[in-house]
């Protein structure tokens, strides 16, 4: 299939180790039950930086382990320029994180499309998915995500006829 076919979507989460790991790992497991993983690429970054390199959260592991759901060689990694060229979808778990995405150095010469994850869900009446390394609410997160990860699927579809 041409790359100009493909649909990279980056999630993103203050250090990449909570939420946007769990987006990441839980959307790529509905691509791929989906058949979809040749033509959708999944990744996950932070915008800061205390954490590069670092495992998922053993919080965020630990549910996705229970779910059944692989987090294999995943790394905690900043956001870097070239993601605004690289994602078709950079996906903010919260208002703070889009707009420090926003303000990205090259956000500005951007192909991708910003969005706040909990547009997906507006029945949820919340602008944020809330960050479980504060709360320790990885179950609430997980439940928040899944539902998202699914209506960003459909979205995608919608908006890339050649995967139907």
């Amino acid at each position: 299939m041409a790359e100009s076919t493909k649909v990279n979507v980056l999630f993103v989460c203050l250090g990449n180790i909570c939420r946007s790991p769990m987006a990441e790992a839980v959307f790529r497991e509905q691509v791929e039950q989906a058949g979809l993983d040749q033509v959708i690429q999944v990744d996950s970054a932070g915008t800061g930086d205390w954490h590069i390199g670092h495992p998922p959260h053993e919080g965020t592991r630990k549910l996705l382990d229970q779910h059944g759901i692989t987090y294999e060689g995943m790394r905690a990694r900043q956001l870097h320029p070239t993601d605004f060229q690289t994602y078709t979808y950079i996906v903010c778990m919260d208002p703070s994180n889009e707009q420090n995405v926003l303000a990205w150095e090259g956000s500005d010469n951007r192909t991708s499309e910003v969005l706040r994850f909990m547009t997906l869900l507006p029945e949820e009446n919340r602008e944020e998915v809330p960050d479980p390394y504060y709360t320790g609410n990885f179950e609430e997160v997980y439940r928040l995500v899944q539902a998202g990860c699914v209506r960003l699927l459909e979205r995608i579809k919608e908006e890339h006829p050649f995967m139907s």
